[in-house]
């Protein structure tokens, strides 16, 4: 546990900031929050500004950031936030144990913020009498997973997670790319470099940097390695408690693009960039702990039985049940852009079919490690995945396979892209628009997250699928321009 537990180089508090500001070592924080997509949105403050008011009264920030879409317009339809309540602003209140440095920029730190909306949003100083509190945002993703962290803390479990983020890296800038139309770009390797060391040489000048700077802003990670496809890299973040690790990678991500850009080079997150590549995944690991004890309640006293079978505790069997059962109504949370889908094919390293198997890498559910270390790899999602909402959905349902004590179906051995399934067997949804039906239609997710984050993350999805749906693409036009 201790590797899960140490606090990593470059964290800070409160108090250390202060100094680092009075001394000049800090002049700018980043005051921000993930929105629905897992961008980091908010300002940059300077560091005297953030010391002398907002590390007390918080900060504003217009509520149409999470009522919006990727181009920032006010989409119609939500509850949370509209024209007709005039797009008020939201209470943005660091929490404190995010407060690290941004290595890769100079002298600035970066916080993440909850937010709260309702009562003062900046009450004058010594002024707190007779008005209300402002109200916790529930459908913040950071505060949709902590909402399932306090559930699982309540049924006596630390919810532990560990990430495996893959990108492109560009031998483009963004803007040669815009030129481009995001058409014929160069990748920065030109064949597939699943773990070769000396491509992953010739990437360091971007790669080593973004691992060295998340290293020196209390985002510890294990190490990098070139992926299945030409250009590709994955960054692997250290395991730790679940909502920290979502935070971490959304820092990671924001990072690998300001480093990439003062690099003169381009990074996507994009699930599936080009249709003749691999697509880029983001395989999230959890395991349960006992708050107590300080054990993997995974684990038994036989990971893996004689004739294959993981025999190990009913807290795992019921996890694993649960969120494989769950996985399809819920995979909207996961997947959650049109383009998410077209990583789902048949021997491409992407799950197809919801089965699981031990340490097999063409399954949805891959099981791996042994004892304390045993886990659970869904390899469902993207690396366009917000991780909020991911984690949020996975613990979500490995929680209700526990309360229900729903079993997993047998494991299973062998290719799983080969074998011949039956016509009800779960499938892992094909199209976004598939996705939202189920979402829609999925009780389990009104109880686990409530009308209101349910209704107001359909809208969000129906509007990815929507504005995909109003465009001609160039596919169309090369196939029926002159022919059609």
């Amino acid at each position: 546990m201790t590797a899960a537990s140490r606090t990593p180089k470059g964290m800070l508090t409160r108090d250390e900031l202060q100094g680092l500001v009075a001394d000049g070592a800090v002049e700018t924080v980043l005051v921000c929050f993930p929105d629905m997509y897992g961008r980091l949105v908010g300002k940059r403050l300077t560091g005297r500004f953030f010391v002398e008011h907002t590390a007390s009264h918080g900060m504003h920030a217009c509520d149409y950031l999470l009522a919006c879409d990727m181009e920032m317009d006010p989409v119609p339809g939500y509850a949370f936030a509209s024209w007709e309540s005039g797009y008020g602003d939201a209470l943005c209140v660091p929490d404190w144990r995010t407060l690290r440095r941004a290595a890769w920029l100079d002298k600035t730190a970066i916080v993440l913020c909850d937010l709260r909306r309702g009562g003062p949003l900046w009450p004058p100083s010594g002024s707190k009498a007779s008005q209300p509190e402002p109200r916790v945002v529930e459908i913040a993703p950071r505060r949709i997973l902590a909402r399932q962290v306090e559930r699982a803390r309540e049924m006596g479990f630390r919810a532990l997670a560990g990430s495996e983020i893959e990108f492109y890296l560009f031998a483009e800038t963004y803007e040669s790319a815009k030129r481009k139309n995001y058409h014929d770009l160069s990748t920065h390797g030109s064949y597939i470099e699943d773990y070769h060391i000396f491509q992953g040489t010739k990437a360091d000048p971007v790669v080593g940097v973004i691992v060295r700077a998340l290293e020196e802003s209390g985002v510890p990670t294990e190490g990098s390695k070139g992926e299945w496809g030409p250009g590709q890299q994955e960054i692997n973040l250290d395991y730790g408690d679940v909502l920290e690790h979502a935070d971490r990678n959304v820092l990671y991500k924001h990072a690998a693009k300001e480093i990439a850009f003062r690099a003169g080079r381009a990074v996507t997150f994009m699930a599936k960039w080009d249709e003749r590549f691999a697509g880029s995944s983001m395989h999230q690991h959890l395991s349960l702990w006992d708050l107590e004890l300080g054990t993997n309640r995974f684990a038994g006293s036989m990971p893996l039985g004689p004739s294959g079978e993981i025999s190990c505790s009913e807290t795992f069997r019921h996890f694993l049940g649960g969120w494989m059962a769950h996985a399809a109504e819920l995979t909207a949370l996961a997947a959650p852009t049109v383009n998410s889908y077209k990583r789902f094919q048949s021997s491409s390293f992407a799950p197809t079919v919801l089965a699981w198997s031990h340490d097999n890498r063409t399954a949805g559910f891959r099981v791996v490690g042994q004892g304390p270390s045993l886990r659970i790899e869904c390899r469902i999602p993207g690396a366009d995945a917000n991780p909020h909402l991911a984690y949020a959905a996975a613990l979500a349902a490995g929680l209700d396979g526990i309360e229900n004590r729903i079993e997993p179906p047998p494991i299973y051995q062998g290719d799983v892209y080969s074998a011949r399934w039956q016509g009800n067997t779960p499938r892992v949804p094909g199209t976004l628009r598939d996705a939202i039906r189920l979402f829609e239609a999925s009780a389990f997710g009104r109880r686990a997250f409530g009308d209101e984050v349910v209704d107001h993350y359909l809208n969000f999805l129906n509007t990815e699928q929507r504005k995909f749906d109003e465009i001609v693409t160039c596919w169309e036009r090369a196939r029926f321009f002159e022919r059609g």
